[in-house]
């Protein structure tokens, strides 16, 4: 199946099949019309795309174009003031961060934000909060429900520590481990929370080569494996083209390209952005 046959069955059918043999499903999260400021700023401009089940969605674009105010919008961090965000045929409403985790919905962040007194285990713990029944008092007693529902999370724990090959750090604090483990923690503590859409806000920032190569392999194995639907930042624009079933481009807050990695690649309106040639 060529690209541009796997683009037309995108939009012409309910699934598809991808030319390495994954099956892309329906849409599940679609962005209408969305537009955000910032007091005088206009962050987001009349922006417009959907995230299938089971793909891998890529948001790229030049510094300053938006992608990390989109990620909070399909994070529900932020609501724009324009537009409508639909979660699996439904418009979503204003929702608080749990909630819109209840709703299998995960992240990570492009500033590490975990607890660097706290081990590994602990941390990626930390993913499994709300799907804690037991009230303080009888997690603090630890006994009876309380302790049951703690070593079967802990068990869940175990197995995507195993999955992330970090087995041999589990105990060790995080603020003493190098940052291409940190970011795989923090990948750890989204999937501890079995999503089924993960964000990644520039997962391999940061990171040399090998780092690359192994966030990249554990990236495609959460979604072959676990079925989990990703949508990412990233600026390596190797590992988009590489991980990407499909690429929404965007650059000064406006979406200027949208399709498969081999279209966006050879969109002009894309070329001119990332050779800064396209605001004369």
């Amino acid at each position: 199946m060529t690209s541009q046959t796997a683009q037309e069955t995108t939009q012409d059918t309910d699934s598809f099949v991808t030319p390495d043999g994954r099956t892309i499903g329906g849409v599940i999260m679609e962005m209408k019309n969305i537009t955000l400021r910032f007091g005088g700023v206009v962050a987001i401009q009349d922006i417009s795309f959907d995230i299938r089940e089971g793909e891998i969605r890529a948001i790229i674009g030049p510094n300053g174009a938006g992608k990390s105010s989109m990620l909070n919008v399909i994070s529900g961090f932020y609501v724009p003031q324009d537009g409508e965000v639909w979660y699996h045929g439904a418009r979503r409403p204003r929702m608080r961060p749990y909630q819109v985790a209840e709703q299998g919905i995960a992240r990570t962040f492009q500033n590490i934000a975990l607890f660097d007194g706290m081990s590994v285990l602990d941390n990626i713990m930390t993913g499994r909060l709300t799907m804690m029944k037991s009230n303080m008092l009888q997690q603090a007693l630890w006994f009876g429900k309380a302790e049951r529902e703690e070593n079967a999370h802990r068990e869940q724990v175990e197995k995507v520590i195993d999955f992330l090959e970090i087995q041999n750090i589990r105990k060790t604090p995080v603020g003493r481990l190098p940052y291409g483990l940190k970011k795989r923690v923090e990948l750890a503590r989204a999937l501890a929370a079995e999503p089924k859409l993960l964000l990644l806000d520039e997962p391999m920032a940061g990171m040399n080569v090998e780092e690359k190569e192994d966030m990249s392999r554990f990236i495609l194995d959460v979604n072959d494996e676990f079925g989990t639907t990703i949508a990412l930042i990233e600026h390596d624009m190797g590992v988009v083209m590489d991980l990407s079933d499909r690429v929404v481009v965007m650059d000064y807050g406006k979406k200027i390209g949208d399709g498969t990695p081999d279209e966006v690649r050879g969109n002009q309106a894309v070329i001119d952005a990332y050779l800064g040639v396209a605001h004369d």
